[in-house]
């Protein structure tokens, strides 16, 4: 009788134990992912924003995912995922600049898409990866296997209805890069770039009195369909025509807002950069 009384008390006290454990790691989670953890920003598709990116998820939606996250860091140049592997991740930018890229027949990339902090990507069809991709700066980022997070997705309609407005935005982004490709003008197209990173920077709050270029010119050359010497002419004909200053390759400021603007919105765009050298 002593023995089933003195089993009982472990066990129940092994329960508690327990208890308390998952309740302080819970507890730790709901912390730290008010700093920490999965998050999405975007331009909500509904509602008047001013073109300001906000964050979607809720801390408690970010506590949610982050149950089923793990961190992984990836070095410059280091390739993430290849075209066609099975896509058993999705992930979740922190830290750091991320290509997508289809490879051509002759080995040369084709860039559909440069991914930034709370970018998700791994998306994909029939359970491959449409694209592969690269870290073109270090990189940090939330690994979320794509099982876990379709069954809580299923459960939550909240979380995935946010997630629907990120490929909402995604998919206006996509929009904008086929308008660019569709563009003949070397000028019209880098302007057009540039401007698009410029928004991109507002967006998510940043400073604009300079544009940051964390890819180089090549990465450019394959995102707006141009050869990296024509991409090299484009920036030397905006500096020389006092359009852009550049401080380092990876910073630059527009000094000629109205030609600029016309030159990306490809208004007149040869009479445009002829202005500027009267």
């Amino acid at each position: 009788m002593i023995y089933f009384v003195v089993q009982t008390v472990c066990q129940v006290r092994g329960t508690i134990n327990r208890s308390l454990r998952y309740e302080a790691k819970m507890a730790r989670a709901k912390i730290s992912i008010a700093v920490h953890g999965p998050a999405i920003r975007a331009v909500d598709p509904w509602a008047p924003s001013a073109g300001k990116m906000r964050q979607l998820l809720s801390d408690e939606e970010r506590a949610r995912l982050a149950v089923l996250a793990s961190i992984v860091r990836f070095n410059k140049g280091e390739e993430i995922y290849g075209e066609g592997q099975r896509a058993n991740s999705v992930f979740n930018i922190i830290t750091g600049v991320v290509k997508a890229y289809k490879m051509a027949a002759d080995g040369s990339e084709h860039i559909t898409a440069f991914l930034f902090p709370d970018d998700l990507f791994g998306l994909s069809e029939e359970g491959r990866c449409i694209n592969a991709t690269k870290a073109i700066t270090p990189v940090t980022a939330y690994r979320l296997p794509v099982s876990a997070l379709r069954s809580r997705l299923s459960k939550d309609t909240a979380l995935e209805f946010h997630v629907i407005c990120k490929l909402i935005h995604e998919l206006r982004l996509t929009q904008r890069h086929a308008f660019l490709l569709a563009r003949r003008n070397a000028l019209s197209k880098v302007a057009m770039f540039l401007q698009l990173l410029e928004q991109l920077q507002a967006a998510r709050g940043g400073r604009t009195t300079e544009i940051y270029l964390p890819m180089n010119r090549s990465d450019i050359g394959e995102y707006v369909g141009m050869s990296l010497e024509a991409v090299s002419r484009a920036f030397r004909g905006l500096t020389t025509r006092g359009i852009i200053k550049s401080r380092d390759r990876r910073h630059l400021k527009i000094m000629d807002r109205n030609t600029f603007d016309k030159i990306a919105d490809d208004t007149n765009t040869s009479s445009a950069a002829r202005s500027t050298t009267q």
